[in-house]
């Protein structure tokens, strides 16, 4: 497996469905995937794409009762990470504080006291650890 081919980039928005039912579900066979899936394409379509998730190292499968289940190669925590880091690259120049200054821009007004009040916290903290 080629960890520098798994990015968010290359999947498409079909794959993108596939990888948040699989973190939704954490295991699952094609059939499951396919049922769940919203503006259902093919069977074989959704086969195809869990293939190439597969070739692409975003998923593993397992055989059992001769139909194969399969499950996301990385926890959600990860791949949220993973999904944030690039986005903070490409659009805010690597800049978290930029990234974070784009959403209270235009939600500022729809976030809860808690919500800030946690945000404040997270805040205090990084500064108290140094980063």
């Amino acid at each position: 497996m080629n960890a520098t081919r798994k990015t968010p980039l290359n999947l498409s928005r079909r794959e993108r469905q596939i990888m948040e039912l699989l973190y939704r579900l954490g295991r699952a066979t094609a059939s499951d995937i396919h049922q769940a899936m919203p503006d259902r394409p093919s069977y074989s379509a959704v086969r195809a794409h869990l293939r190439t998730l597969e070739d692409k190292g975003h998923v593993r499968h397992e055989a059992e009762d001769l139909r194969y289940v399969y499950s996301p190669t990385t926890q959600p925590a990860q791949a949220r990470k993973t999904a944030l880091r690039h986005m903070v690259d490409t659009f805010f120049g690597g800049s978290p504080a930029r990234a974070a200054a784009a959403l209270l821009d235009n939600r500022s007004a729809r976030l809860t006291d808690a919500e800030l009040d946690e945000l404040s916290s997270l805040i205090d903290k990084a500064r108290k650890d140094g980063r």
